[in-house]
This record gives C-alpha cells, structure tokens and sequence, in this order.
C-alpha cells in the first residue's frame, strides 16, 4: 500500500504543482539496501544505464505554463472523476467502512482511473528494467528523472538497485477543451427529476 500511495501523491504533485512531494513523502520510502559488490570473477550482472540528460526544452511564457498547467490538471480530473469516480472516491472518509468494502469500491475506481490513463496518457518507463536489478547512474543525471534513495558518498557514477522505473508520459490525448465552458466544473451535479 505504501507504493500506492506514494504513487498517487508523486502523481498529483506533479499535476498539480509541477514538482515531486517533499519531506514526509521521503521518509516514507525506505532506504535501498546496499548493494552487493561482485567480486571481479563473478559473472557479469547485466547493467541498466541512465541516459544522459534530455536537451533543454523552449521555455514558454510563465502566463501559459500556468494557464496549461491549470487546465491540463482540471481536464484529467474530470476525465478521473468521469470515468473513476476519483474524486469522489478521495473526499469520501472510509473509517467507518470494512477492508472488505474498500477493497470493492476501489476495484470500480482503479478500472475507470486505468481507463483514462490508457486512453489519453501514452506511458513509457524513465529506466528500462526490472525492480530490484543493477543500475549505473551516470555523471550529468537528471534529478528529475532519477531520485537517488539512500545516502550518497562521492560523486557519479552511482551504483545501485532499482526500486521503482518510474513513468514518463510520451504523449497526451485529451479532448478539445471548448472555450467558454467553466474547467472548475470536475463533474456537473445531478438531478433525478421527479
């Protein structure tokens, strides 16, 4: 659970605040476990390199990285909400409920939520690999894109173990946003008529 949630928390930072969590969400995440180090005989263990950093991109107005960055996250919140209940879900207190119930609800979020994800967000893994194989982390890494666990001693290249590949959207699918619509409105309210 402490993957999901960590995951959820990273995910809505990002969307909403452009940045990954800080403090309480870095003590919830156990430092790796040195890694072993081979003798020079043992047979070779298959290394997964970090790319160099990616170029810098163009850098757009402060005005319309807000303005997308607003409307972007309140467009996938109400795909979320749409498809997941998500944000139902979220403000709903579960207390009062059985491991059994949750456990129920959240399967019919999770469908709607991977739903909107598959149909709008084309993913790919910031690291190839598996968790828990040998990684070389590079000179000139990208903190962005790879966050070191664990103390570091000295300077790059880094060895260690990956804990998590980490996502990074290669492409986003979502419908046109039409003007003059309020993109606050997540889910209009509903009204049975009688």
């Amino acid at each position: 659970m402490n993957r999901i949630s960590l995951a959820f928390a990273c995910f809505f930072s990002l969307l909403f605040r452009g940045r990954l969590p800080e403090g309480p969400m870095r003590q919830k995440l156990a430092a790796p476990p040195e890694p072993p180090r081979p003798a020079p005989e043992a047979s070779p263990v298959a290394e997964v390199v970090v790319a160099a950093p990616a170029p810098e991109r163009a850098a757009a107005s402060s005005a319309d990285k807000g303005r997308y960055r607003n409307e972007g996250a309140l467009a996938l919140l109400a795909l979320l909400q749409r498809e997941g209940r998500l944000v139902d879900f979220l403000r709903e207190g579960l207390d009062g409920y059985s491991d059994q119930d949750i456990g129920a609800a959240v399967r019919d979020v999770h469908r709607g939520c991977r739903k909107v994800v598959e149909d709008h967000v084309k993913l790919e893994p910031v690291l190839p690999g598996e968790e828990e194989s040998p990684v070389l982390v590079p000179p000139g890494f990208d903190p962005g894109e790879v966050r070191l666990l664990g103390e570091t001693r000295g300077a790059p290249p880094f060895r260690g173990t990956l804990v998590h590949h980490g996502w990074r959207a290669v492409e986003v699918r979502f419908p046109q946003l039409n003007d003059g619509v309020d993109r606050r409105v997540l889910a209009p309210a509903e009204v049975k008529l009688a």
